[in-house]
């Protein structure tokens, strides 16, 4: 969606990075949005190190409600969560928080996008990486989840 397509009704998340604005997350998730017809868009947001803390600390005060965290920022984001689910925990970063009633919490897709392969130890990670786009989709937005979709959106 380019920016001008953007109307008051469009649907709204955000993903920070250092290169945001052209990374892979913005280009995936974009991708699934368009190819499902929803009204619907990531708005990227680069940000350095310097910028990140005030950026996060300030996320449960904002009006942004969903976030996805490019790899860089996935493991200082940890801190700021009120709550992490058990991945999370585990792999100590997060893919994307959500902010609910002023708690932040953290999310990390590895349980879920292993889940959706029969046999996960022949999936690439770039594979793995769209799947996990496709949850996030699917729990922002009800996007259907279809893996054979997957080699299509990359050869794209």
């Amino acid at each position: 969606m380019q920016p001008h397509e953007i109307k008051p009704d469009t649907a709204l998340c955000t993903i920070v990075g250092y290169n945001a604005q052209t990374g892979y997350i913005r280009k995936y998730f974009n991708k699934i949005l368009k190819q499902n017809g929803l009204n619907a868009t990531a708005i990227a947001l680069n940000i350095n190190d310097e910028h990140f803390d005030f950026t996060l600390s300030n996320v449960a005060k904002s009006k942004v409600d969903k976030m996805m965290i490019e790899q860089e920022f996935q493991a200082k984001t940890v801190g700021y969560c009120d709550h992490l689910n058990v991945a999370a925990k585990r792999e100590g970063r997060v893919d994307f928080i959500e902010v609910k009633e002023g708690k932040i919490f953290g999310y990390c897709l590895d349980d879920d996008a292993e889940k959706l392969f029969n046999d996960p130890q022949y999936i690439d990670e770039q594979i793995r990486f769209v799947a996990k786009m496709m949850l996030i989709a699917h729990r922002w937005y009800g996007v259907e989840i279809d893996i054979d979709e997957i080699p299509l959106l990359i050869g794209e």
